[in-house]
């Protein structure tokens, strides 16, 4: 069958990470960052492509779910975000970085039980916002619906220890930041990979 200018003759099975939930395209670089869902539920596997040919150049796997993902403007990082709620009390997670050469990865928040990430934004080549889900919901009904943001700022993020974020590094204000909803989450991740597709598909005959 050959392959539609759409999508893939059998979707996005090819890249290997299941159905799709959150894809970032770095244009200028040619790279995507694609987070995916695993058979058995209890990892989140993250995949790095080179976005031109869907070249598969690093993949981990998350202990939670996958909210965000941000590349380093300067440096071959990829900022993630994962976490969730345990179920009684704590919101858990983890702030990764995975050095894009070398395929490693890092936890960076020195607490056990970690933070829910839920944003992440490079503010420039030294500083990281990062929004996280309060540590839990002891007494706060809006626990779900807000959280807390904090600049964290590193001269270079290449050589950061893992467990090296401290309670202080990640304090900041309270601001309102409702969950985005799953299914629409995962159709603007279908979306994009659909757009990257079909630039991959049309650049041999533009460039005839």
């Amino acid at each position: 069958m050959a392959a539609s200018d759409e999508h893939p003759p059998d979707g996005w099975a090819f890249l290997g990470i299941g159905d799709p939930l959150l894809v970032v395209h770095e244009e200028w670089r040619g790279l995507l960052a694609v987070a995916g869902t695993d058979a058995d539920a209890r990892t989140t596997p993250v995949a790095v492509y080179q976005s031109r040919n869907f070249v598969r150049s690093a993949l981990i796997r998350s202990r939670f779910p996958v909210h965000a993902m941000a590349f380093h403007p300067r440096r071959a990082l990829l900022a993630v975000g994962t976490g969730r709620y345990d179920g009684g009390y704590f919101f858990e997670g983890e702030l990764l970085l995975l050095h894009l050469k070398t395929g490693a990865v890092v936890s960076l928040i020195e607490h056990w039980l970690g933070r829910q990430v839920r944003g992440l934004e490079w503010l420039d080549e030294q500083s990281l916002r990062v929004l996280m889900a309060p540590p839990d919901d002891w007494q706060d009904e809006a626990a779900r619906d807000h959280g807390h943001v904090a600049v964290v700022s590193r001269t270079d993020w290449t050589t950061v220890p893992a467990q090296s974020l401290t309670g202080q590094d990640l304090a900041g204000p309270r601001i309102p930041a409702p969950r985005p909803n799953p299914r629409e989450a995962a159709q603007r991740a279908v979306a994009t990979l659909r757009s990257v597709w079909k630039a991959q598909r049309a650049a041999p005959s533009e460039n005839l």
